[in-house]
């Protein structure tokens, strides 16, 4: 076999593994053998064992497979983009937009008298789905008048933005409403039940097959936009489709997990230093695993094994993330030449 299908084999083989540990591992510890035997429709000795694993722990695994694949291939095509090795799935603003929308719907009830609300969880989602399909419009507009450079710039600022907004917000509001709000900002995949994954599988796989779609020119790409055009690469289409596929990942993910930071910049790395290789055909499966696979390490280590105690989410992706970073900025001599 070729380096790139034994990579492939290797990462897609240690998804299934986290996969099946992730669903034994937690404050209840149980046998793997049981697991399989539940997921193939048996019944486990111990009936409780059955509901841990199918309520519980099988949502927030597949969401964390979702997640983790779904970041990390946004992470590439940004990174493809901007042609820049520390750009992100979020560089856009995106992940912003749904954080000021679900701010101003758990802040604002309090800050405008709107205590009559309910702030559940489909609430949140709405919220933060609807903040990023507001910026990917000004994105997707903005993108016909600026170069690519400029729309990187744009949304750092709306960034900015958004966070000053949220200050103000937060500022204004009472303790209660603020620890709603922080606690979605730590990130986690327990929050999206069975009957809500087939909204977010159809959203992620549509815009992973998307981005396949995209992997011959997106080599293109990374020769500059002008020798892509050479090439006969259509950029304007290609820079539309990875927006799109973009907004879609993060707005997604954002909405049902929270804001989840580092994977979408430290896998594309990974997938890279594993594959030896820069093409995307190659790279966009390989990152979707790996990503896959760091959302459910990431997962397990946040739960505490054998304790009822959960770690926010994004403090341990930054742990494994911060690392990687730093080792891309090591690398080189500038950031230019790291990519």
């Amino acid at each position: 076999m070729t380096r790139a299908t034994t990579t492939l084999v290797i990462l897609t083989s240690a998804v299934v593994v986290a996969f099946l540990g992730s669903l034994a591992t937690g404050s209840v510890t149980v046998p793997l053998g049981e697991v399989v035997t539940v997921l193939f429709g048996g019944e486990a000795s111990t009936p409780g064992w059955a509901v841990i694993v199918v309520q519980f722990r099988l949502p927030k695994a597949l969401t964390a497979i979702l997640a983790g694949a779904g970041l990390a291939v946004a992470g590439l095509l940004m990174q493809t983009l901007f042609r820049n090795p520390l750009a992100g799935p979020y560089v856009l603003g995106i992940s912003s937009g749904a954080s000021l929308m679900v701010a101003l719907v758990v802040l604002g009830t309090t800050t405008w008298g709107l205590a009559g609300w309910i702030v559940g969880d489909l609430t949140l989602v709405m919220a933060a789905c609807i903040g990023a399909a507001g910026v990917l419009g000004l994105v997707l507009l903005a993108s016909r008048h600026v170069s690519t450079l400029s729309l990187l710039i744009l949304g750092v600022l709306f960034g900015y933005a958004s966070g000053a907004l949220v200050t103000v917000l937060l500022h204004f509001s009472i303790a209660e409403r603020i620890r709603a709000y922080l606690q979605w900002t730590f990130g986690s995949f327990g929050s999206v039940t069975l009957g809500q994954i087939w909204l977010l599988a159809t959203v992620v796989l549509g815009a992973l097959v998307l981005a396949t779609l995209l992997a011959k020119p997106l080599d293109g790409l990374l020769l500059g936009e002008a020798e892509a055009r050479a090439l006969g690469v259509e950029v304007g289409r290609v820079k539309t489709g990875v927006l799109i596929a973009t907004a879609l990942l993060a707005g997604s993910i954002t909405a049902f997990c929270g804001p989840i930071g580092f994977i979408g910049i430290a896998v594309p790395h990974l997938a890279r230093g594993l594959l030896g290789s820069v093409r995307h055909r190659l790279l966009i499966p390989a990152s979707a695993a790996a990503g896959a696979l760091i959302a459910l390490l990431a997962d397990l280590l946040a739960q505490l094994p054998g304790h009822d105690a959960v770690l926010p989410l994004n403090a341990v992706t930054a742990l494994l993330g911060a690392p990687v970073i730093a080792w891309i900025v090591i690398r080189g001599r500038n950031l230019g030449e790291l990519f």
